[in-house]
């Protein structure tokens, strides 16, 4: 879908980085227990889905206003997937290499998701001038 600019969510690096974050995170929860099932696993992936679904329906609203609401909300869901992985790796229920993958990956998109909000944050400030 696109907003009013023309462009697809699909073309935010962010969103890419966030697509690519929670596919990695589904393929590693499937080395969870199956007693974590409803647990962690299902709080982690639902989490991890979160953060590119908040961007396209953010993307996908009228308004510039809106989107950064829905940018925070993501922020917010980006930092719920952090701690759960840093959990998920105290009970060793990831390895020490996929856990630094995914972390990588994490930091990354956090990174681009904040320079995203302060320059929706910029022109939202210059639109009411």
């Amino acid at each position: 879908m696109k907003r009013g600019t023309g462009q697809s969510y699909s073309t935010l690096k962010a969103w890419v980085l966030a697509d690519k974050l929670a596919h990695k995170i589904y393929d590693i929860s499937f080395q969870f227990p199956q007693e974590e099932i409803y647990g962690l696993t299902s709080q982690i992936t639902r989490a991890a889905l979160s953060v590119p679904t908040n961007i396209v329906e953010g993307y996908t609203r009228i308004s510039r206003p809106e989107l950064k609401h829905f940018c925070s909300i993501t922020l917010g869901s980006l930092g719920e997937t952090g701690y759960l992985l840093d959990f998920s790796l105290k009970r060793k229920y990831i390895s020490q290499t996929d856990y630094t993958e995914v972390k990588n990956l994490h930091q990354e998109t956090g990174a681009l998701l904040w320079k995203f909000y302060h320059s929706l944050e910029s022109k939202i400030r210059k639109e009411k001038k």
